[in-house]
Formats: structure tokens, sequence, C-alpha cells
């Protein structure tokens, strides 16, 4: 993903002022039903399992056979899934061969909620101090691995416990492939989050619906912030009121912060703009980087030293509080 530079920023400031103002306000509902617990290790093991197969990059062995696990994990969960197979071309004209993934659950109910995260790798670790990383593949840990493994940890638990509305997680691919930054010329908002355009254009049930969508991208890292992102903002702050609140009341306020963040081009722009939905991106942001993200990003040291048991819990157990009170 790449911090999103042009936008409506008048109008942007309008929404998120006015979401913070009603963030206070929006608590959340009183539990109607028993939400089931988050398994922290279990999620953690499910980022593990993606890192082994070393960088999930397009194109490649470790690619193939993390999509086939990816696929088969959530089949043993007892999910409807679809393989959604796509040749889509990369900025420079590679031609990828992506899959995406999705899982859905009480396929028939009407009323659905939209889960989704990147489980590709980026192909060059181009924001490495060292320039010798700058040519190889990230291993991933956070940036997709994170987010796919907290969604495989909650198929887990709405496999054994159905909740009332429907629930499709969507795994998306060719997030990452944007252009490294030495070819800045051609880094365009488009060449990113390709997987999610053929999704959006392309919707794995003709006519889909949810009521929305909930993307996760960098959410396993020690003391990560997650600030409200601008764009989801702009199109569902309604739904960051929400997932903010549920956080803050389950005790997450230190990971969950309710203050403007920045605005990130992500999987999230595209459900959004193409497909009608309103989607918010729950991301890690840290106001004192000069790239907006962690310190990992893109780089070498995004492995599995630096993923974090609570904070894939904070995040997972604030998703299955949101979906369990729909």
């Amino acid at each position: 993903m790449i911090l999103a530079l042009a936008v409506a920023t008048g109008t942007l400031a309008a929404c998120t002022g006015k979401a913070a103002r009603h963030a206070s306000e929006a608590q959340p509902a009183a539990q109607a039903v028993e939400v089931p617990p988050f398994e922290a290790d279990s999620a953690w093991q499910y980022v593990a399992r993606q890192v082994a197969f070393g960088p999930r990059v397009p194109n490649t062995p470790a690619h193939k056979a993390c999509a086939d696990y990816l696929a088969a994990t959530l089949r043993s969960f007892g999910a409807e899934v679809t393989e959604q197979r796509a040749d889509l071309r990369a900025f420079d004209g590679t031609v990828l061969h992506a899959v995406n993934i999705i899982a859905s659950f009480r396929p028939e109910a009407k009323r659905r909620v939209l889960l989704f995260a990147h489980w590709d790798c980026r192909p060059w670790a181009d924001n490495d101090p060292d320039p010798a990383n700058h040519t190889r593949p990230v291993a991933g840990a956070n940036d997709g691995a994170s987010g796919t493994g907290v969604l495989l940890e909650v198929a887990r638990q709405v496999g054994m416990r159905l909740p009332e509305v429907g629930v499709d997680i969507a795994l998306f691919d060719a997030e990452d492939y944007g252009a490294p930054s030495h070819l800045s010329s051609r880094n365009t908002a488009d060449s990113w989050a390709l997987g999610a355009q053929h999704w959006a254009r392309h919707p794995h049930v003709s006519g889909y619906r949810a009521l929305y969508g909930i993307l996760l991208d960098m959410v396993g890292a020690p003391g990560a912030t997650f600030y409200r992102e601008q764009l989801s903002d702009y199109y569902a702050s309604h739904i960051v009121d929400r997932v903010w609140a549920q956080a803050d009341a389950l005790g997450f306020g230190a990971y969950f912060i309710d203050r403007p963040g920045g605005a990130v081009t992500d999987d999230h722009l595209y459900v959004n703009r193409l497909a009608g939905i309103p989607a918010i991106d729950i991301i890690q942001h840290d106001p004192q980087s000069p790239t907006g993200f962690g310190a990992y990003w893109h780089t070498a040291d995004d492995d599995m030293d630096h993923i974090d048991r609570q904070t894939l819990h904070a995040v997972g157990l604030t998703l299955l509080h949101i979906i369990y009170n729909e």
C-alpha cells in the first residue's frame, strides 16, 4: 500500500472531524450474544505458518504452496471457499498469476459482513536502510501475514459458532506489487491492490453486497497503533466509530487511537470505490515515521521476531465482538 498523496483534503477533514466528535457518543450496544474467544496463540501460529513458506510473491512456488494452504485451512473450518484465479498485469508488464481466496460462512444469509486482508508479499524490500536488500523480497510477517492470520483465527471461531450475520473472509492477492521506490514515476495508486481491484469489478458472487467491509493490514507489530485512516472516515465514518468504540470498551484504547491518521491507498479503497461497499482499514500508523507506517514496513526486518500476540488479540477480539453483535 502507499500513502494517498492526493485527497479531497477539505472533505476528509470535515468527515474526520465529524467522526471524532461522534466517536465518544458511539458506545457499543449491550452484549446480546455470547462472543467466542480469540486465541492469540492460534493466530500467531497462522502467521508463522505463512512466513514459513517463504516470501509469498506471485509466480513463485512459495506463493502457490501458501495459496493451497490457505484455501484448505478455510475449508477445514466449514467455509464455502472460492479460489478466484486471474492473470493480472503489474506496472512493469509482468503477468501475475494471482488468486483471491474467499471463504463464506452462512452463504445463504442476505445480511453479510466482509472481512479482508492481503496475503501476498512485497517483491522488494525497497524501504530497507541497507541498499543491498532493495531487490530482495520481504518475509511479510506483519505486512500481509498478520492480517491473514487474524482472519484465519476469526474463521476458525466462526466455523465453530456461526453468528447471525453471514460472514465473508476475502484474502486478496497482488496487493503489494506496486512499483519500487526507485521507479517512483511509475508508482501510481492503481499499481497496488491488483487482486482487490479485480474482485471489486468481478465479485465471487454476482451482485454481491455486504453491510460493510473491514480490512486488516499490518496488525501484528508490538505496540502497534491504529489511527482513524482518512479514506475510511471519508467513505464509512460510522463503521470507524463503531469499531474504535468497541475496541475502547474492550480495553484496547492504547491500540485504537481515536484520532485522524494518514490516507492510505489500500484494498479498501477499491471495495469502496468499485464495489460500492462501505469499508474501513485497520492499519498500523506511526505519526513519528517518515513513511507513516511501522519501522519494519517493506524492510528485511518484517519477520516473526516482530509479531506480538497481544496486538493480534486486540484486533481479533474487537472483530469478533463487531460481527457477533451485528
